[in-house]
């Protein structure tokens, strides 16, 4: 029988140390992604907040349109 050599594919080698470029990219991409996040958060906050605005003026549009059309009976 054949001795197993450490290059087998399922015996676990030494963990790779992350390099200096690699440790850039992560931090850079945990930054893009919270700023991401962030500004996912603002939009949503924001149309929220125009849709109800919106809501809100058709409401008072449909009150006062009401009341803007002149009575033809009365001229």
């Amino acid at each position: 029988m054949s001795k197993l050599s450490k290059s087998e594919p399922f015996n676990p080698g030494k963990p790779r140390a992350e390099t200096a470029m690699e440790k850039t990219t992560r931090a850079a991409n945990e930054i893009l992604n919270e700023e991401k996040a962030q500004r996912e958060r603002k939009t949503e906050h924001l149309r929220k907040a125009r849709l109800e605005r919106e809501a809100g003026k058709s409401l008072e549009v449909d009150a006062t349109a009401s009341k803007a059309i002149p009575n033809k009976s009365e001229n």
